[in-house]
């Protein structure tokens, strides 16, 4: 449950970290970092950062060791800036929303070229080699025609 308090201190503590990470974290192996967001616990004790990183596998995993290993200075930038009673432990976590929107982009350009190559619009199948294959198909056809809408 968000309650606007915590929302606000998620969205403060979000800024602390990404402007620490961009202007005064010197760890190398932290690069090309973008924090999209922080879930704060309802006893504001800890805080999962989620972040986004551009590159590979292993760039990610070597820039999550990186604020892992800078959590004890990013924790007293918080408490530099922030005002509360605790100042929440943090975690990183990669944040896959921006892999995800690039497979699903992936997805609709090759439905697009699949198009360009089809103007049609008829639904070309593979070649079947087996005719209990085609049998199936004609069944579920005719058995989704006879559902009774005209």
């Amino acid at each position: 449950m968000s309650t606007r308090r915590l929302l606000k201190a998620a969205e403060a503590i979000r800024g602390v970290v990404s402007m620490a990470i961009l202007t005064e974290l010197r760890d190398p192996r932290v690069q090309n970092v973008t924090v999209v967001g922080v879930e704060v616990t309802p006893d504001m004790r800890e805080a999962k950062v989620l972040v986004s990183v551009m590159g590979n596998d292993a760039q990610q995993r070597t820039v999550l060791k990186g604020l892992q290993n800078s959590v004890g200075f990013l924790q007293s930038k918080i408490a530099d800036r922030i005002e509360t009673r605790y100042i929440p432990r943090l975690t990183f976590v990669m944040d896959e929303g921006v892999k995800k929107s690039v497979a699903v982009q992936q997805i609709l350009e090759q439905i697009s070229k699949e198009r360009e190559a089809n103007p049609t619009g008829l639904k070309v199948d593979p070649p079947v080699d087996s005719s209990d294959a085609i049998d199936e198909q004609v069944e579920s056809e005719t058995s989704n025609d006879s559902g009774g809408n005209p």
